[in-house]
């Protein structure tokens, strides 16, 4: 068995545009501060495989090339970097000026090559995007039958007719390999298996936005002939996260948004999402000050229907308002809260039929 790393979609330098100058800098800080956390999970690793992505685009910071070179200078191990779409190798990208120790290998073209690894009995594939698209790679690769064991790492969309070398489950099959180690899609897929390959996308190093919520991080453990005993690690940043509140039973807007977040999380950017039916507007960036101690960043976000008298309308001279004025007369009669919520539940299931709707909207 072989001990690996397999990580993608570091995204080092993002611009973080939803968020303050200040703490876009700060999240690109630490940003290179994870890569030191990936390094210390990679000791005793013999093979470490980076899909792709690890910079955002050309336009990087010295500081994250120093940083990059410097954490990858201090991993005893194979390193193999397959560049993808964002981080495509050109004379001008960041890999072309940074001084890199043998150990570490960049596929710098979109051929696949092997490299070969004898103390190891393992042999490397890979490629690299020189564009920002790829065409599909893997049609007609297939490796020949043997007892070495044989990884790619390959940035690539298992969706078809993608412009991002498109991979399909089929050619996966097809490869005859031991591991694919795929970056690009940026949520943990879980270790899967197509023919006798395992294969993976480990997800994004760190979440950039509220499309990349939850933990992220990277994937470790062994691999072998027809064996892999992997798993997910987080890597321990900052979360993305989105908790919803909804008003509809709530006449005071923050005291229902303080209930939903609770003790909130310091750590982590937050959308709070205010649903239901509410009497009055409701000002979100008064109520993300309110609450900003409770997260790194908070935006609050308005889904809110303007609540409406349910007995708007009784006695009009209409079906429907006839058909409130006589319930109307029976709720106000009513002493029992029990009737009363029986007669309110009746007016709403009468009005959404009366008007050819589902369910009572205001």
């Amino acid at each position: 068995m072989l001990k690996i790393l397999h990580a993608a979609d570091f995204h080092m330098d993002s611009p973080f545009y939803s968020l303050p100058e200040d703490k876009a800098a700060q999240r690109r800080r630490e940003q290179r501060e994870l890569l030191d956390r990936l390094a210390s999970d990679a000791e005793g690793v013999d093979v470490v495989l980076l899909a792709g992505d690890l910079f955002d685009s050309e336009a990087s910071y010295w500081e994250t090339a120093e940083t990059l070179t410097r954490v990858l200078s201090s991993i005893r191990a194979h390193v193999f970097i397959a560049p993808g779409n964002h981080d495509h190798y050109t004379a001008r990208s960041p890999y072309a000026f940074m001084e890199l120790p043998e150990n570490v290998h960049i596929f710098r073209t979109p051929q696949l090559r092997g490299i070969e690894l004898p103390e190891l009995n393992a042999r490397v594939w890979g490629a690299g995007f020189t564009a920002a698209g790829c065409e599909p790679l893997l049609r007609s690769f297939t490796v020949r039958a043997s007892d070495k064991l044989e990884l790619m790492v390959l940035h690539g969309d298992i969706a078809a007719n993608s412009r991002y070398n498109a991979i399909s489950e089929e050619d996966i099959a097809r490869t005859g390999l031991d591991y694919l180690a795929l970056g690009h899609v940026h949520t943990f897929s879980g270790v899967k298996k197509a023919g006798n390959t395992f294969y993976a996308y480990p997800g994004c190093l760190e979440g950039r936005g509220f499309d990349e919520t939850g933990e992220k991080g990277y994937i470790v453990g062994s691999v072998g002939k027809n064996e892999a005993d992997l798993e997910f690690k987080p890597a321990g940043g900052r979360q993305y996260r989105i908790i919803e509140a909804d008003l509809t039973r709530s006449d005071d807007a923050l005291k229902t948004a303080e209930k939903a977040v609770g003790e909130g999380f310091p750590r982590d950017i937050a959308r709070l999402v205010l649903k239901g039916e509410y009497p009055d507007d409701v000002d979100t960036e008064a109520l993300a000050r309110a609450l900003a101690d409770k997260f790194y960043h908070l935006t609050v976000k308005s889904e809110l229907r303007r609540r409406r008298d349910l007995w708007e309308g009784a006695g009009e001279d209409t079906l429907t308002g006839m058909f409130l004025a006589d319930l109307k007369a029976k709720y106000d009669e009513s002493r029992d809260d029990e009737s009363r919520e029986l007669l309110e539940l009746a007016a709403r299931y009468g009005i959404a039929a009366l008007e050819g709707r589902e369910e009572w909207r205001p």
